[in-house]
């Protein structure tokens, strides 16, 4: 009997999920997480910036080894580090504007900026930005930094559209979400590079989840519907939970197909 030949290394090693719905339902939540955990340790805590910033900053180093001493992608150590540098890139932000005191509409660019030049140093040396390819350490390195670039830079346009600008965080979650649907809509009916949909899209989600986050946890005098950055966290980490690890145990059942495969 003829053997099946075995799945391709990209596959067996690729260490970031397959894009699907459950992926970016994972990824706004994880967003709207990283605002309103970084809020509640803030704030709720009484931990201040400073410390939560150091805390957020090694709990994500620690997951960030985890994740690179995998050899292949492992959900809920993935997704453990996306909650991280979600809370991590919205602490940047807020440093850099209370700290410093240094305007949203100039972080904003800068982290743009920071943002293009990572892209354009990782196309430079690898020749592609997919995340489809991702089974290298350097490959890896790019995507981590890239996603805390992101983080910051959704941060930072979402309190200057939300704050800044006074769209206020309901009509800023539609602008953002509009945003999102269009680059969906371009990519499904008009073609659109499917590697650059995907990081417009990933860039929109995190101002999208940040401004989300805020309707829901900031009181109604601040023009949210006051459910707490408590409430809100808990209720997003629940379903980040049960989802990653419903995903957990279909990686599993899928290795071992792969593992029979190979039989």
């Amino acid at each position: 009997m003829n053997k099946i030949e075995p799945a391709s290394p990209e596959r067996l090693l690729n260490k970031v999920p397959e894009v699907t719905l459950y992926f970016w339902v994972i990824k706004i939540m994880a967003t709207t997480v990283g605002e309103t955990a970084a809020d509640f340790l803030n704030t709720n805590l009484n931990l201040g910036l400073t410390n939560t910033s150091i805390l957020m900053a090694a709990l994500l180093v620690a997951a960030l080894v985890g994740q690179f001493r995998k050899d292949r992608y492992v959900p809920w150590i993935y997704w453990v580090a996306v909650v991280l540098i979600s809370v991590v890139g919205t602490l940047i932000t807020d440093n850099i504007t209370d700290h410093f005191g240094v305007p949203l509409q100039v972080t904003t660019t800068i982290f743009a900026i920071a943002l293009a030049a990572t892209f354009a140093a990782w196309f430079a040396v690898e020749k592609t930005l997919s995340i489809h390819s991702i089974f290298t350490t350097r490959r890896e390195s790019f995507y981590w930094a890239a996603i805390l670039f992101t983080f910051a830079l959704g941060t930072a346009a979402g309190d200057l559209v939300a704050e800044t600008l006074k769209l206020g965080y309901l009509y800023s979650a539609i602008a953002f979400g509009a945003g999102i649907a269009l680059v969906t809509l371009a990519h499904l009916v008009f073609k659109l590079n499917a590697v650059l949909a995907f990081w417009l899209a990933y860039i929109l989600t995190r101002p999208f989840g940040a401004s989300f986050g805020d309707l829901l946890s900031q009181p109604a005098s601040n023009g949210g519907l006051g459910l707490g950055t408590v409430g809100t966290s808990a209720l997003f980490l629940t379903v980040i939970l049960g989802l990653v690890v419903y995903m957990t145990g279909a990686e599993r059942r899928r290795s071992a197909l792969d593992a029979a495969r190979l039989v």
